[in-house]
């Protein structure tokens, strides 16, 4: 991922070239050489040299003899630990793990974050069923998931916010069922208050859609975040799992003090 301004390299320097290089080295799982990351980033060799020495001592990254570069121990020991501290992941896990029993599809636990929706807790489907690519700590547009729209929806709370929002960066189309306008967007936010539910009919993959619903610290506010169950069309259709929003909301409230909401 080249940081550019004006179509030409941005010059890193300082704490900025080693966050770049560390966060470039996160996106390569099987890690890469110094030309590899360099090339990436559009720097020079040197300047990226520099960087990962840093992160060497650091611990956070590592290299074997032959110069190839992945992310260090200490790096995924403070990512995992920091995963598992957070206070949300004891209170969500007793849900996803009844949604998963339950439907035996693959469940997430998302948050918005700007225009996109980070994975904070999954749990795939039993075994024997197919797992989907997502991933914790992984991004997707919030505007075509359901966990983002759902989320959206109780940000963006008439057509004027979201036109703004639209026009701020165009939407991506991930295939031909996702929206990219903001008259077809708006329509979808207001639906979802009205329900108190999202879906993603194939709007970010193919073959896969869910249903997604809001998860509350207390009464009142915003939703800190919402909870999905993600299912390949073929085995499970969209229409059945909007059947059964009202026993999701029930499995939710009584797997967690974590409340769940209708509209």
């Amino acid at each position: 991922m080249n940081d550019i301004e004006g179509g030409t390299p941005r010059r890193l320097v300082g704490a900025d070239r080693v966050l770049a290089v560390l966060v470039e080295l996160a996106s390569m799982p099987t890690g890469g050489t110094l030309d590899e990351i360099a090339g990436r980033l559009g720097q020079n060799k040197a300047t990226v040299h520099h960087a990962l020495g840093t992160l060497g001592r650091a611990r956070l990254a590592t290299n074997d003899a032959r110069g190839h570069y992945i992310l260090g121990d200490e790096f995924l020991r403070l990512a995992f630990s920091h995963h598992e501290a957070r206070p949300e992941d004891p209170r969500i896990q007793p849900i996803l793990r009844a949604l998963a029993d339950r439907f035996g599809e693959t469940v997430h636990y998302a948050v918005l974050d700007g225009r996109d929706i980070v994975y904070r807790a999954k749990l795939d489907a039993p075994a024997g069923a197919v797992r989907l690519t997502s991933t914790i700590g992984g991004r997707n547009p919030a505007h075509c998931t359901g966990v983002g729209k759902l989320l959206l929806a109780h940000r963006l709370h008439d057509r004027l916010s979201v036109e703004q929002w639209v026009q701020a960066e165009k939407l991506e189309r991930r295939t031909a069922q996702t929206i990219t306008t903001a008259a077809g967007l708006h329509t979808e936010l207001e639906r979802i208050r009205q329900v108190g539910y999202a879906v993603d009919d194939r709007e970010n993959e193919d073959l896969v859609n869910c249903l997604a619903v809001p998860l509350y610290s207390g009464p009142g506010g915003e939703p800190r975040g919402a909870v999905s169950i993600s299912a390949l069309v073929h085995r499970t259709p969209l229409t059945d799992l909007v059947d059964a929003v009202d026993e999701v909301y029930t499995i939710i409230n009584r797997n967690t003090r974590v409340e769940a909401a209708r509209a």
